[in-house]
C-alpha cells in the first residue's frame, strides 16, 4: 500500500510490546513473546481476542457467548451503544520519546482490547472515532503509517471478529482511503455479515458537519424533484439519511473521549444530542479494563431525563 520505514516499525513494535505488558493479567493464558510479532518483529503483538479461547464457548452460530459482567456493573444499566473518541496516541508517544506512529500501534492493542470488551460484555453497538475529515491534514508520513496500520489489523483480527461475533461497519467518506484499504474495509464488512452479537462501526475520514449536509442535500433534490414537501423533512426522516442508519441503534448513549480533552471534535454531531459524555486523563494506549468499567460505571450513575423530571 505504501512504503513504511522498518526502523519505524522496529521502534513501533518495541513500544506495543511495552504497552501489551498490561494484558497479562486480564489475559493469564495469553503469553506474549516476540515470536507473536508479525514477520521480521515490524509491528505489535496478535490478537488479544484469542485470549478468550479457553474462557468463553461459542454458541450455535459459532459466536461467543457474553461473559459475565464485572460484579460492580448492571446489565440492565448498561449503554446500548458506546462511541468512543480515541485520543491521545501521539502524546504518549512523545513522552517516551518517540513520534506519533509508534503511539498509534500502540493504541492498536488497545482497539483491539475494547472491541473484545464490548463483544464480552453484550454491548450491542460500538461507534469508533478512527480518522476524522480533518487528520488528512497530518503529515503524509503520519497519515501513510495509520492507513497501513489500520489495514493490518483489519487483516489480523478478521478471522476473531468472525469468532466473537463482530459485525464490521464503516461511516466516512471511504474514497478518500488508499485502495488497497478500501478493498479490505469491503472484504471485512461482507466477512462479518452475518455476525449478530455487536456492531463495530469505524469512522474513518468521518466528518459529523458533512454526515449533516449530505443528508440535506438529499432532501433538497427530493423537494426540488416533487418527491417530498419541505414540512415532511422530520428529525425522524433526517436520522434515517445520516451514515449511522447502518444500525438501528444511530445515538449513542455513551460518549467517550481519552486524553483529557473536551470536546467532541466534529463527531456524531447530531446523534450525541442527548448522550453521556465522559472525559478521562488517561492517554489511548493505556485504556483498558479498568477504565473501561470506569467510564461505564460513572455512566450507570447518572440520571437521564431527556427533558423530563425523574
Amino acid at each position: 500500500m505504501m512504503k513504511i520505514s522498518t526502523t519505524l516499525l522496529s521502534r513501533a513494535a518495541a513500544l506495543s510490546l511495552n504497552r501489551s505488558t498490561k494484558l497479562s493479567s486480564y489475559f493469564p493464558n495469553h503469553h506474549i513473546h516476540n515470536q507473536h510479532l508479525l514477520p521480521n518483529n515490524l509491528v505489535g503483538p496478535i490478537s488479544c481476542f484469542w485470549a478468550h479461547h479457553s474462557t468463553t464457548s461459542a454458541n450455535a452460530d459459532g459466536n461467543l457467548d457474553k461473559s459475565p459482567l464485572p460484579a460492580n456493573l448492571r446489565q440492565e444499566l448498561m449503554p446500548r451503544h458506546v462511541a468512543i473518541i480515541m485520543d491521545g496516541n501521539g502524546r504518549w508517544a512523545a513522552k517516551r520519546g518517540h513520534g506519533p506512529e509508534v503511539g498509534h500501534d500502540a493504541g492498536v492493542i488497545a482497539f483491539i482490547e475494547v472491541m473484545g470488551l464490548c463483544a464480552r460484555w453484550g454491548i450491542p453497538v460500538a461507534t469508533f472515532f478512527v480518522f476524522s475529515s480533518e487528520n488528512w491534514r497530518r503529515t503524509k508520513a503520519e497519515v501513510d503509517f495509520i492507513m497501513w496500520r489500520f489495514q493490518k489489523m483489519l487483516e489480523d483480527e478478521l478471522q476473531n471478529f468472525i469468532r466473537q461475533g463482530i459485525r464490521i461497519f464503516t461511516i466516512g467518506d471511504t474514497s478518500l482511503l488508499p485502495i488497497s484499504l478500501q478493498e479490505v474495509l469491503e472484504h471485512t464488512k461482507e466477512a462479518t455479515k452475518h455476525n449478530t452479537k455487536t456492531q463495530v462501526i469505524f469512522a474513518v475520514s468521518y466528518s459529523g458537519k458533512n454526515d449533516i449536509v449530505q443528508a440535506c442535500q438529499t432532501f433538497s433534490k427530493k423537494v426540488r424533484n416533487g418527491v417530498m414537501e419541505p414540512n415532511e423533512v422530520t428529525e425522524n426522516v433526517i436520522e434515517k439519511e445520516l451514515e449511522t442508519k447502518v444500525t438501528s441503534i444511530p445515538s449513542p448513549d455513551l460518549l467517550i473521549r481519552t486524553s483529557g480533552e473536551l470536546r467532541i471534535s466534529n463527531f456524531l454531531l447530531w446523534q450525541l444530542a442527548y448522550s453521556e459524555f465522559y472525559f478521562c486523563q488517561t492517554f489511548w494506549p493505556d485504556f483498558g479494563e479498568s477504565q473501561f468499567i470506569e467510564a461505564l460505571q460513572c455512566f450507570q450513575k447518572r440520571g437521564r431525563r431527556f427533558g423530563k423530571r425523574i
